[in-house]
């Protein structure tokens, strides 16, 4: 099998220069890639429409009939040079139209009298059905189950469907496995021999998702090892020594008690750096409002203490200008020098602060991108911190960590995921789930509305304000355009000539200049704005504690896990806090979403339910760690991905390396998924 990854897919039969350059765009360069390149999708054939029942069909929906020609073809020419072909059909039970364009040869293709099946979507014109330009076969040739694959221009499915023929063709008489006898058999999988053979023309829709099962399965599997072996692959020893815990020193000076979820961290954090030879390498996963803050500052003080400096990234100048004060305020009784690093400091401020960060002067330093420059020069740097890990490139925070003789390192990430996925999207990480809320974290009341409840709210949102307090509006868009959205622009526009005229209004949307929302969020911040009409950027922001309500317009437009970020802005302070969700959509799956908004503030509860309703989206949407692009399996299938990791944790018992010969073929396909991250695993 391995062997046809070396042929090119130029030298199929049917496959010249030019169709290469169009696979070549699918990332198909072989053989092997076109085998392994499965359908998306799939046109059942066999279940086929009787005519008189199209009236009850679902609007657009694809079917197939099986139908005798029973008039002639007939050619028109339309403008512009352009052919269209019209014939009817008829099954015992009824006739329909079709319609085909620009197919010259359609009159001998489709013979009076015979009988065909025909696949697509139905449209009715004044007085009678239509299909227009659907897939066909002649009854006696007829594939009951078609594959329907991604394509790009240019490259036609039946182009696809005949290259991939051609390429079974080169097959070896018996595939030779890939998963060890006791997976199979486990776990009930089919052969790689039958999978490949069925995934691509299954006789029937069983046969189909058992191959479907069995390769996705085993892609998860590789998964599993890969990132097992980058995370266990021979790390250098680390200089940065730290042999002392003084984490109850720490702890002690605190006006309010831990959460065990976070001292639980913070162990995790301490004994990496005290017993690990390696740098740690971990992930703090903690809800909005958990406390990681405080963690890090345990982590920080852990690292000063023991003679080296700690390094904290954050994604916004506000937000590190934020966690600066935070910790000049918790380490104002200590012997802790804090410095900040921002890009908006003058010339003067930035180079009296580097100076004092690489002299040793600065013990822990807190910044943005400023902090990976290359005139930023640490003295000692022992632990490097990135907030909000999503949004730093794995270059930026490689280059943090650049800036130490391998440093310890720790992400921070406030987007609850459950926790199976998390494993694999942060395999290459050990990972520390904070669970748990502080005792004195408000729960946010939330309430969803239609438009004709608008007036109330604004009255609701005008009587927090006469009581001090501060508000967070969203909206989806920046500009003018789609649908009947308003911009943030028009939105707040709107509202300073409307009922909250007497009320400052700031705008903040992700088109503007950094300066500019720096000095927005700023002034919300000192609460001489008192309203924030805001798109998503807020979803990470600034930790304003007067700030009580959030109202967020077209929220069926979010995915559940980005709305409990959203709401998140709010319940940050002592006041009682709310989350009004707007939405006139009264679809079952946008009820059912917002309902789940309504029920809940667990943010692990909500990252499960969006998982099951949307998918993996946004989970996965962004690919901050390299993984590689799965071809089959769905990271959804969460029963899939438990069963995949236990036969992985088997074979690594057996196998840690994968040396085994048992494990060759394996091997090579996870080599082959890793690519870019694996150079050899020999």
């Amino acid at each position: 099998m391995p062997s046809l990854y070396e042929i090119p897919i130029e030298n199929l039969r049917g496959i010249g220069e030019k169709r290469a350059k169009l696979f070549k765009k699918i990332n198909i360069n072989s053989v092997g890639d076109l085998i392994r390149y499965y359908p998306r999708t799939y046109e059942n054939w066999s279940d086929v429409t009787q005519i008189s029942d199209l009236p009850n069909l679902s609007h657009n929906e694809a079917i197939s009939i099986k139908a005798e020609v029973t008039s002639p073809v007939n050619n028109s020419i339309l403008s512009g040079g352009r052919i269209m072909s019209k014939l009817n059909v008829s099954d015992e039970t009824g006739a329909i139209e079709l319609v085909f364009f620009n197919n010259r040869y359609i009159s001998s293709m489709l013979k009076y009298g015979e009988t065909y099946y025909f696949y697509g979507k139905v449209s009715k014109s004044r007085f009678f059905y239509q299909m227009i330009s659907p897939e066909f076969a002649p009854e006696a040739k007829a594939v009951e189950i078609n594959p329907v694959y991604n394509l790009t221009a240019g490259l036609t499915n039946r182009i696809v469907i005949s290259a991939v023929k051609e390429a079974l063709l080169l097959l070896p008489q018996k595939i030779k496995e890939t998963l060890p006898d006791f997976v199979l058999s486990k776990y009930k999988l089919c052969s790689l021999d039958f999978a490949i053979r069925n995934i691509h023309f299954p006789s029937n829709m069983n046969v189909m998702e058992s191959a479907q099962h069995r390769l996705a399965f085993e892609e998860l599997l590789s998964l599993h090892l890969g990132m097992y072996i980058l995370k266990n692959s021979v790390k250098e020893k680390t200089p940065v020594f730290m042999p002392f815990d003084y984490t109850s020193e720490f702890i002690s000076t605190l006006p309010y008690t831990l959460t065990l979820a976070q001292k639980r961290a913070i162990a995790d954090c301490i004994n990496d750096m005290k017993n690990k030879t390696s740098p740690m390498n971990r992930l703090i996963q903690g809800d909005v409002g958990s406390g990681k803050t405080v963690v890090c500052a345990a982590v920080c003080y852990n690292c000063v203490k023991n003679g080296y400096q700690a390094a904290f990234m954050a994604p916004t100048e506000i937000l590190a200008q934020q966690h600066f004060e935070t910790f000049s305020k918790m380490f104002k009784d200590f012997d802790v020098k804090i410095e900040v690093l921002t890009g908006s400091m003058t010339a003067k401020e930035k180079k009296l602060s580097r100076l004092r960060i690489a002299s040793g002067e600065a013990d822990i330093i807190i910044g943005t991108h400023a902090l990976i420059s290359e005139s930023t020069v640490f003295s000692n740097l022992g632990c490097a911190i990135t907030d909000e890990q999503h949004r730093f490139g794995v270059d930026q925070r490689s280059k943090l960590q650049s800036k130490g003789r391998l440093p310890h390192v720790l992400v921070l990430s406030a987007t609850p995921i459950p926790r199976t996925l998390g494993l694999i999207i942060y395999g290459d990480l050990d990972i520390t789930c904070i669970d748990e809320m502080p005792p004195n974290r408000q729960e946010v009341k939330t309430v969803c509305i239609d438009s004709l409840k608008r007036d109330l709210a604004y009255e609701f949102i005008k009587q927090q304000l006469d009581m001090g307090r501060q508000c967070y509006i969203v909206c989806p868009l920046v500009e003018e355009g789609e649908l009947d959205l308003k911009s943030a622009n028009d939105y707040a526009a709107e509202l300073m000539l409307g009922i909250l005229k007497d009320y400052p209004i700031g705008i903040l949307h992700g088109k503007m200049k950094a300066s500019d929302k720096d000095k927005v969020m700023h002034d919300f911040s000192a609460g001489e704005i008192s309203i924030l009409v805001s798109t998503t950027v807020i979803e990470v922001g600034v930790d304003v504690k007067n700030a009580t309500v959030i109202m967020i317009e077209n929220a069926e437009r979010f995915g559940l896990s980005q709305l409990h970020q959203l709401r998140g802005r709010v319940g940050r302070g002592d006041y009682k806090s709310y989350c009004i969700l707007l939405s006139d959509n009264k679809s079952d799956q946008s009820v059912r979403r917002l309902s789940v908004m309504q029920r809940t503030t667990n943010g692990f509860e909500i990252a499960d339910e969006d998982l099951h309703m949307r998918g993996v989206g946004d989970f996965f949407g962004n690919r901050q760690h390299g993984l590689p692009n799965l071809t089959i399996a769905n990271l959804s299938d969460m029963d899939t991905v438990y069963q995949s990791r236990c036969a992985a944790a088997d074979i690594l018992k057996i196998s840690p390396d994968l040396s085994d010969k048992s494990l060759s073929m394996l091997k090579s396909q996870t080599m082959r998924l890793f690519s870019d991250r694996i150079s050899a695993m020999n």
